[in-house]
């Protein structure tokens, strides 16, 4: 049954059907060819997958990004930071990276990111003289610092997948991390611009200049606070954060009045399409890794490990460069599912702390959005920007190596990702 179960999913898989269907045709035929298990176990399954009120803040975050985006406030998040570090050497550069640290605390998401602020500050860097495929590059690479700097959906997810942490950990695990990366891109921005002789904005703005553009980024930039200082003071739960973050963002847009009947309708729409697919993903994934655990495959692969070695340092090493693998294949949402409740046993097995794991694995499969050959923030800057995909994965390369550095420093230094949690007491 597990050969049965693998091989058709990698065969799927190579075939090119979405990872969702190659998961559901792998777990469907496997029980099938079995006759040990009843088939009703699939919809069953499906159902308890999703069947969690932890996930319904899936959807509440969803729609608070859509609704802030349709507020028109992403504009005021990038006069921002272009009055903040617009006149630094490269200095869209640096406002592409900080736009995205900003945007993370609404979005939670690679892809509306790159979708949204990345490629619009793209097409500045294109205007300004920047080559086209290292503005698509960067565009790309600040993308993902959506899913590391909370709220993260990924992270809603993660904790789903592993009870031993709950979101509020994770969220504040992900705030050092996601900063770093930050700052390791514009340290990598600032030496291609140097080389490239890539300058920034001609004055620097003034102070009345600064506070006004500010005030006017206010409201986007309380959503994160309101999400994690409620969450922290015990206010609401992360699934009422969400639900809050909603009312809060479309009552911003009606006191703001850039929400109309039509604005909505569209809103309610883009978020209802974007909910089914991670809810459709996630209720396959929880049949196919049922299905591993059942299998018994994370104790067959703890033990291959152990065999190995018994160093934790090394293990953690093994883990992430599986992932790693497993990231240039498989896109990130189906694969954090798949591997939480693989790799999680052999990491506690080996006591690795439980967020510093969170990290590693969300960290890892996250770059590997920018990676092909799946890659799919790539894509979509390159659909967007109208690149072609052998160019953008070449100037994406640096940018790589700094996220690279930023995942081994998070390997090897663990208050990294627990030093916040611990502090706020919501450590393992």
């Amino acid at each position: 049954m597990a050969k049965t179960l693998i091989i058709l999913f990698f065969l799927t898989l190579a075939l090119g059907l979405p990872v969702v269907f190659t998961m559901g045709v792998a777990s469907t035929a496997a029980i099938l060819i079995d006759g040990g298990l009843n088939p009703l176990l699939i919809p069953q399954r499906m159902f308890g997958g999703i069947n969690s009120f932890p996930l319904m803040a899936v959807p509440f975050f969803i729609l608070a990004s859509e609704l802030m985006t349709a507020c028109g406030l992403t504009a005021a998040l990038l006069r921002f930071a272009n009055d903040l570090v617009g006149h630094i050497r490269g200095g869209l550069g640096h406002v592409n990276v900080l736009v995205s640290m900003l945007f993370a605390g609404i979005s939670g998401s690679a892809l509306a990111d790159a979708a949204g602020p990345s490629a619009i500050v793209m097409r500045m860097m294109r205007k300004a003289g920047y080559e086209a495929n290292y503005a698509g590059a960067l565009s790309a690479a600040t993308a993902t610092i959506g899913p590391i700097i909370p709220p993260s959906i990924l992270m809603v997810i993660f904790a789903i997948s592993d009870n031993r942490v709950t979101v509020a950990g994770l969220f504040l695990a992900g705030i050092v991390p996601g900063l770093m990366l930050g700052l390791a891109l514009a340290a990598a921005n600032h030496l291609v611009s140097v080389r490239k002789g890539y300058r920034g904005r001609e004055t620097r703005a003034a102070v009345p200049e600064v506070a006004r553009s500010a005030f006017a980024a206010g409201p986007a930039l309380l959503m994160p606070l309101i999400i994690l200082g409620g969450i922290l003071g015990g206010i609401f739960t992360p699934t009422e954060a969400g639900a809050v973050a909603t009312a809060y963002a479309l009552l911003l847009g009606l006191a703001m009045r850039s929400l109309n009947l039509q604005k909505l309708y569209t809103v309610l729409v883009r978020a209802s399409v974007t909910t089914s697919s991670v809810l459709l993903i996630v209720a396959m994934a929880s049949v196919f890794g049922w299905l591993l655990t059942y299998l018994q495959i994370p104790q067959s692969l703890a033990a291959a490990i152990a065999g190995l070695t018994s160093d934790r340092l090394t293990v953690l090493f093994l883990l992430a460069g599986f992932a790693l693998i497993c990231g240039l294949f498989i896109d990130t949402l189906p694969a954090l599912i798949i591997l939480t409740p693989v790799l999680g046993p052999i990491a506690a097995q080996f006591g690795i702390d439980p967020l510093q794991f969170a990290m590693m694995l969300v960290l890892n499969l996250t770059i590997g959005m920018i990676t092909p050959p799946v890659g799919p923030v790539l894509f979509v800057i390159a659909t967007v920007g109208r690149l072609r995909i052998e160019g953008l994965s070449r100037a994406v390369l640096p940018l790589l190596a700094a996220e690279m550095a930023v995942l081994l420093l998070v390997i090897l230094v663990p208050a990294l990702s627990t030093a916040l949690p611990r502090f706020f007491g919501l450590s393992s």
